[in-house]
């Protein structure tokens, strides 16, 4: 497929400012975040105000400009001059196969760490996997994770991913190359890159990046991870997985593309830790859009929104858990009951994804480097690191967030005070300890917005009442930090 001369064109003038014009773009012109004009129904403008996605502070600014193309690229190189990072590769070579690569990743992980003045620690986090559906052997599957302790929550925890297994057209090819350039180099180069940035940083919350292994098999490393976590107890709070972000122009491409990150939001459905009664009490008040993993999606959107002059970039919520069937390690987070979502690029080529590599009919084949745009990388890095390192110096989402049953409802008996038939929504929800917090807001949207677009501030309580009809919006209550950051938002239960 040819570019058409009118996209190269406009490809070529799509600048650093100029893209949020075009079509696609997230930010329409004259309108506030989350405006749609196709649910703009009920206006809401006498209670609380329009939300604006706050800007990034200093710290977050001189954060996402030392992102590295030139570190990403190498990175990326390393990985694919491996030959092979198949699960079933061999392990016992310095210079071939997953064993390889996973020895240079632990080792490039400990020379962040070095430099960390004790704040960073790195490790194997690994089992032997048993013969089971696409694992020919028993196998070791090694996770390489460095781990940056929170300072005033360390119990919340933060997760970006990446994964540095390859593979070829068959699954079960393990000797042969498989360069894995965007699928998944591009991810791991990104979580590697985070974590020399943030290394010698304080965040409230615990941080944790974490090259996997075993996802093309059945995201064998990436469960056994997630579930470490969980028998812990630890309170995970959001998987930022990054897989196959690499490149922004593959055909066919719009002028938006290389400024637009995919971001795929799970419902509760699938695939999910959630109870029956919850599904149904979730499916009987319209809340299937307002996910933990979706209104996750929501915060990296909108904190990406308000960075823009600095990331390049813009984010496209998706409301499915993965692309058309497919899935990702953002899943095995999913499953235990944690928030994660997944970033991909904009379009994908399947010509240069799970390929053996080759020249069919004139045709390149094959996940190699040369497919990979590094500036393009270097916007995908920039985001994550803006998003995950706000949530983690942010306060924790709030805890039982509720919507009262017992007002705003019609009346039962005839003497029914009138203080509660009305129209009038009331919310609670724990305030709790945590030290970082100055206030909560109650951020809401039409049913038929992608995003929050008004928000009130409640105060440093847990309970508010505000003339808003439950029947026709989504609700949220969110924390609110002294610097202004905040967490995302968390639907409320009827209670």
């Amino acid at each position: 497929m040819r570019i058409s001369s009118t996209i190269s064109a406009l490809l070529a003038t799509a600048g650093a400012t100029s893209w949020q014009s075009l079509p696609g773009s997230n930010f329409a012109p004259g309108q506030p975040w989350g405006y749609a004009p196709e649910a703009s129904w009920p206006p809401t403008y006498n209670n609380g105000s329009a939300l604006v996605p706050q800007a990034p502070d200093r710290q977050t600014q001189h954060l996402v400009a030392q992102v590295d193309a030139a570190r990403l690229k190498r990175t990326v190189t390393k990985l694919v001059s491996f030959g092979t990072r198949h699960t079933l590769s061999q392990q016992n070579s310095t210079t071939r196969g997953i064993g390889a690569a996973r020895d240079w990743l632990l080792r490039e992980m400990q020379g962040i760490a070095g430099g960390s003045d004790g704040n960073m620690d790195v490790f194997f986090n690994s089992y032997i996997q048993p013969v089971a559906s696409r694992i020919l052997f028993p196998v070791n599957i090694t996770n390489v994770v460095a781990r940056i302790n929170g300072t005033t929550d360390p119990n919340r925890v933060y997760v970006v991913t990446g994964h540095y297994d390859s593979r070829r057209i068959d699954i079960n090819d393990y000797t042969n190359d498989a360069p894995g350039a965007d699928d998944d180099a591009s991810g791991v180069a990104l979580v590697l890159e985070m974590a020399r940035i943030c290394a010698k940083l304080k965040p409230a919350a615990t941080m944790i990046f974490a090259a996997v292994a075993g996802e093309e098999q059945g995201l064998y490393g990436s469960n056994n991870l997630a579930g470490t976590l969980k028998n812990q107890s630890f309170n995970v709070e959001g998987n930022w997985n990054n897989d196959i972000v690499g490149q922004g122009s593959f055909l066919p491409t719009t002028p938006i593309n290389p400024h637009t990150i995919r971001l795929f939001g799970a419902s509760l459905f699938y695939p999910n830790a959630s109870s029956t009664n919850l599904l149904q009490t979730t499916a009987l008040i319209g809340g299937e859009n307002d996910s933990p993993a979706r209104n996750l999606g929501r915060f990296i959107a909108e904190v990406a929104a308000g960075a823009v002059k600095y990331l390049d970039m813009q984010v496209a919520l998706i409301y499915r858990p993965d692309r058309f069937l497919r899935g990702g390690d953002h899943q095995s987070f999913l499953s235990k009951g944690f928030p994660a979502v997944r970033f991909t690029e904009a379009v994908e080529d399947y010509k240069h994804q799970h390929q053996d590599p080759r020249v069919q009919d004139g045709v390149v084949y094959g996940d190699n480097i040369e497919f990979v745009n590094f500036e393009y990388l270097q916007r995908v890095t920039r985001t994550n690191l803006a998003t995950m390192w706000s949530a983690a110096t942010a306060p924790g989402m709030p805890k039982n967030v509720t919507i009262s049953q017992s007002v705003g409802v019609p009346a039962t008996f005839q003497n029914t005070s009138l203080a509660v038939v009305n129209n009038l929504s009331r919310f609670n929800w724990n305030t709790g300890n945590d030290t970082l917090v100055a206030s909560y807001e109650l951020v809401w949207r039409v049913s038929g917005a992608l995003q929050w677009s008004h928000y009130l501030n409640a105060g440093n309580v847990g309970t508010t009442t505000v003339d808003l009809p439950k029947d026709d919006l989504q609700f949220g209550v969110r924390a609110v930090g002294k610097d202004g950051k905040k967490s995302p938002a968390v639907f409320p239960l009827p209670l």
